[in-house]
């Protein structure tokens, strides 16, 4: 059951999204404050799954909450609730740790949506996190069950890649590969390289992990100017913190718009390993 702690000033607001969830069956209030600092104080305790704040209140901002509840409750999930339509602003809460924004005044069908969403992808962490542990798991290959559902596999994969933009690259083909191993082996597969893994499938495992690579890469970009578009563009919401790691999304994002020389850069086996999780 997802868990939720609201922060606004206004009390109204709180017991309005307290209802909503209830109401609508999308999980528990474990707490809630009017004071972003008094906020701070219940988070280890409270525990969070997923934090709904306010964007513009006294004393402490939503954004400034942000950045401190993140070192506190790192594998929590962010909402923000704001007025604000600056884009400016906007992206510095994205850039703070928000995963979504909830316009007022409050629509009941905008927060399911926009939870379901948020929750959605917490579901995803912790499907790859439980994915890598079972990798690391000491199981005997008798008691492992091969899948047989080898087309269904890659056709959500091909959806995937799609929806990312690189099913025509050369590399798609590679990733298919080696993404389908990675479901079909769990027994071994994590203590195999990215170049372990392109050695079982070709004589030239060097250029397979390059091309694995470059693809992978233009996911990325392509992810970076979806949220410099539009921070909440479907795509751009469902990926880029789960296939990638969002600081390097918003990092290639701040290349793209000139901010840094630097790009963002792509752990291939978390890449390879979030494409696994999705077709469990």
């Amino acid at each position: 059951m997802i868990s939720f702690y609201f922060i606004d000033d206004d009390k109204n607001i709180c017991n309005i999204l307290k209802l909503i969830i209830n109401e609508r069956g999308l999980g528990v209030c474990c707490g809630s404050s009017n004071n972003a600092a008094e906020a701070l104080e219940d988070l280890p305790s409270a525990k969070p799954d997923i934090v709904i704040v306010d964007l513009l209140m006294p004393e402490m901002d939503g954004i400034s909450f942000v950045k401190q509840a993140r070192k506190i409750v790192p594998d929590a999930s962010y909402i923000m609730l704001s007025q604000v339509s600056s884009k400016d602003m906007i992206a510095s809460a994205y850039e703070a740790g928000i995963e979504f924004f909830i316009q007022k005044p409050i629509n009941s069908v905008e927060v399911e949506a926009v939870i379901k969403k948020v929750s959605d992808g917490l579901s995803m962490k912790r499907m790859v996190r439980k994915m890598q542990n079972i990798f690391m798991e000491d199981t005997s290959p008798a008691t492992m069950t091969v899948p047989d559902n080898s087309e269904q596999i890659e056709n959500s994969l091909r959806t995937i890649l799609t929806r990312i933009g690189i099913i025509g690259d050369i590399g798609s083909k590679d990733i298919i590969s080696i993404v389908k191993y990675l479901v079909d082996h769990q027994d071994h597969a994590d203590s195999l390289t990215v170049s372990d893994l392109c050695s079982r499938f070709c004589d030239t495992p060097k250029s397979m992990e390059q091309r694995i690579r470059r693809t992978a890469f233009n996911g990325l970009v392509n992810l970076a100017h979806l949220g410099l578009e539009d921070y909440s563009n479907e795509i751009f919401v469902d990926y880029s913190s789960t296939l990638y790691n969002f600081e390097q999304v918003r990092k290639e994002m701040d290349f793209i718009r000139g901010k840094t020389d630097k790009h963002g850069n792509v752990r291939i086996k978390q890449f390879l390993n979030a494409l696994a999780s999705y077709c469990q």
